[in-house]
């Protein structure tokens, strides 16, 4: 991917991918809130922007690990997919009463339901 951005529009990528990092940090830290995905967008970025920062995320303990399991195909563990489920469905249930709006709370049973429909049907599991 080097090399693809014009040079103007690089720290544009390199900003979004802080951004984007910083929302993977907050994913790690907020039950029903995902982390990898940010974390894989956040390399992407980074890898459009500056290379020495796609770098530096791969290189962080536990994020690089799942950014490369994710580029390479390997999916999640079972164990994973099952929390992942898990939380959508407790974050959902626990938010839906608060949302005034009956076409809101559709939508956002539907946004819950197709996060675990991808997690199951084409997220990768990944076998120890």
């Amino acid at each position: 991917m080097n090399g693809s951005s014009p040079t103007v529009v690089r720290p544009l990528w390199v900003a979004l991918g802080f951004v984007l990092t910083g929302l993977g940090f907050l994913g790690l830290l907020l039950p029903g809130f995902p982390g990898t995905v940010w974390f894989v967008l956040a390399a992407a970025a980074f890898a459009r922007g500056n290379p020495k920062w796609e770098a530096w995320l791969l290189s962080r303990p536990v994020i690089g690990e799942l950014v490369r399991d994710y580029r390479e195909g390997r999916g999640m563990p079972l164990r994973a997919k099952w929390i992942a489920c898990a939380c959508i469905v407790v974050a959902v249930a626990w938010s839906l009463p608060r949302i005034p709006v009956l076409a809101g709370q559709v939508a956002w049973a539907v946004v819950g339901l197709a996060g675990i429909l991808f997690i199951t049907l084409w997220v990768p599991t990944r076998r120890s």
